[in-house]
């Protein structure tokens, strides 16, 4: 029985989708109506399924589903929100066709579908249940038992459903529909790689109680001059919703790592029902284990409300700081090395398995990368293992646009474009990891109106959010502006694609490049002067079909990309260079390289393919791996 349905999407239930560990399994699966062998009858929680380790309390994943395809889209007329579907059992995260990105089907694949998925909870008391979801591309509606409680768009962004629900059986179906990718596009949501279908995150369903403890922040001061282990202020804030009658809370918890357990206590707060209040404290860690790249020591944060709710999470020590166009961690130069990632393997797509991330990871440190650049919101569980590694994010929050594009030209699409950016954030904000926030990729000159607006509006909220982290913009290398107008003037680090060899001046001599990507620097530095200054992209594609040494060969790769560090590593000035791309991935069936065969007609590239990665599709090295790992131990930092 479905006793009353509401829909939440604010700032506090999005924060709680961040992720957690499964706590005490309050909610188990039972089995409901449908085909014999669905996923239904599965054990809730599949052995080996985790959750991401951070978010709060109470949560069990719901692991097993019954996936129906609907490419006719008759699911609707069938009423098949109500659960009464057959299909095949799969566990989440899933996309539904991972595998076909070339010919009639991988065009079929690329534009999409319409597919419907089924599981099954029991409660085992009445009241407010949260599902929550970390990810699904790209319009999701959520049925509880045959009625609607949620419908979201766009992929890498949490959403959660809610509903009050009486104890028993209950029927969860979710339909994605992922047709048509010039039409998300036109809806703000424009991607430069597959337009893979499927809820490619995370599932979890978690018993509200009678309060909430969303959002928590964490900043990290160290006194100037302090030596190492001198002791740090460290600043915890949360936010705290009361369900109950009016009263005053106060919350308590512990961070606990470096061999100490400090205690955390807020000072009670008078909060009246339904109402939200934002709580700090502050503590003094003695001799804390600092989070680097060398050294990525994490602590364990827990808070809670007695044993109404609780939050936890792995947190980092480690403050951020930059003046004069200088990146400094914990007081030292911090210089940036390493490679963008596109979550993308070969069989999976998009939804990665935790081996999968692993990989990835392994791949990272196997070039030896210190820093990793993503241009959409990486999975909660990509973000941990990044924190545990040790390796620092460039992160993108904002639309994905092609260079020099900006689709959100309304007021309506600049209000979505603004929410997307504030959704990333709160979801991924105590990640140690990450060190910028990047709202715009590619921008060409001073940028568009509306994009000029939409810089502006979310550069003064972070700063006002977060002030332990830079806010950037990344720069279109082929169309920089001449003087930094309006976008450029609060934003704290700017980045520049160069393309020198590959799409610019892949003909002339090494000398030649090497003199033109000196030039670009020169004129970056002089139009972003005390900006911190990074290189987001530079790179070619590569394969075994080019004659060896010639543009789109293995060893042309090499060699570009040594040229571009050789420059980098000598200036001064810059803080980071980061290769497009880590690895291989499919960007959509036509593509066949872009631009690049108007400047060399012979070169031969796979199509589907972006092959600007140091891996294959696959995951097997490339020779510039050697080469850049070599190169990159040779730089400070690493």
């Amino acid at each position: 029985m479905l006793a009353s349905l509401t829909w939440t999407a604010g700032r506090t239930a999005i924060a709680a989708l961040a992720g957690c560990a499964a706590v005490a399994a309050t909610v188990s699966q039972a089995p409901f109506g449908g085909s014999s062998g669905s996923a239904a009858s599965q054990p809730l929680a599949a052995p080996g399924q985790t959750l991401a380790g951070e978010g709060p309390g109470g949560r069990t994943p719901l692991a097993s589903w019954t996936l129906a395809s609907d490419p006719g889209n008759r699911g609707l007329a069938r009423k098949w929100e109500r659960g009464a579907f057959a299909g095949r059992a799969v566990s989440l995260p899933n996309v539904v066709d991972p595998n076909h990105i070339t010919g009639v089907a991988g065009k079929r694949n690329y534009q999409g579908s319409v597919a419907w998925y089924r599981t099954g909870f029991a409660a085992p008391q009445a009241g407010t249940y949260a599902l929550s979801f970390t990810s699904a591309n790209f319009h999701a509606s959520v049925w509880v038992d045959g009625r609607e409680v949620a419908s979201h768009s766009g992929s890498y962004l949490p959403f959660e459903a809610r509903a009050a629900l009486a104890a028993g059986r209950h029927t969860v179906v979710v339909r994605v529909d992922w047709r048509d990718p010039q039409a998300q596009a036109r809806a703000g949501f424009h991607r430069t790689w597959f337009n893979w279908g499927g809820l490619n995150g995370e599932a979890s369903v978690r018993p509200i109680g009678a309060s909430e403890l969303t959002d928590p922040t964490i900043k990290t001061i160290l006194q100037p001059g302090s030596p190492a282990g001198a002791p740090a202020t460290v600043t915890v804030g949360v936010l705290l919703t009361n369900n109950g009658p009016s009263r005053t809370i106060a919350p308590e918890g512990t961070l606990n790592g470096g061999g100490q357990t400090i205690p955390l206590s807020f000072p009670g707060r008078a909060i009246g029902h339904g109402k939200t209040a934002a709580l700090s404290t502050t503590v003094i860690v003695e001799r804390p284990r600092l989070w680097s790249p060398a050294s990525p020591s994490l602590y364990d944060l827990t808070l809670a409300v007695g044993q109404e709710s609780s939050f936890s999470a792995r947190v980092g020590l480690r403050q951020l700081t930059w003046r004069s166009g200088r990146l400094y961690l914990n007081g030292r130069r911090l210089q940036l090395h390493g490679a963008s990632l596109q979550e993308d393997v070969r069989g999976h797509a998009d939804a990665l398995t935790g081996h999968d991330e692993d990989t990835l990871v392994s791949e990272l440190k196997a070039i030896g990368a210190n820093a990793v650049r993503s241009q959409h919101p990486l999975d909660p569980g990509m973000l941990e293992r990044l924190d545990a590694a040790g390796l620092l994010v460039w992160q993108g929050i904002g639309p994905v646009e092609g260079a020099g594009q900006w689709y959100s030209t309304t007021p309506a699409l600049l209000r979505g474009a603004e929410q997307q950016a504030r959704t990333a954030l709160l979801a991924a904000e105590l990640h140690p990891s990450i060190f910028a926030w990047n709202l715009v990729d590619e921008l060409a000159g001073n940028g568009r109106d509306g994009e000029v607006a939409y810089v502006q509006a979310l550069t003064r909220w972070i700063h006002a959010h977060d002030p332990t982290r830079m806010v950037g913009v990344d720069v279109w290398g082929d169309h920089p502006p001449s003087r930094a107008g309006a976008p450029f003037r609060e934003v704290d680090a700017v980045a520049q694609t160069d393309y020198t060899g590959w799409y610019d001046s892949p003909t002339v001599s090494a000398a030649r490049q090497a003199a033109e990507m000196r030039a670009r620097l020169a004129r970056m530095e002089r139009t972003f002067p005390g900006r911190v200054l990074l290189i987001s992209e530079f790179g070619s594609e590569s394969n075994a079909l080019n004659p060896a040494g010639a543009p789109g060969s293995y060893a042309y790769q090499s060699n570009l990309l040594a040229r571009h560090i050789a420059v980098y590593a000598a200036d001064p000035q810059l803080s980071g260079m980061l290769i497009w791309n880590l690895r291989d991935y499919a960007l959509n069936p036509d593509f066949q390289g872009g631009s690049i065969h108007s400047k060399l007609p012979r070169v031969r590239l796979i199509e589907g393919l972006n092959q600007k990665g140091l891996f294959t599709y696959s995951g097997s090295a490339k020779p510039a791996v050697s080469v850049v790992a070599r190169l990159y131990a040779q730089l400070p930092g690493s």
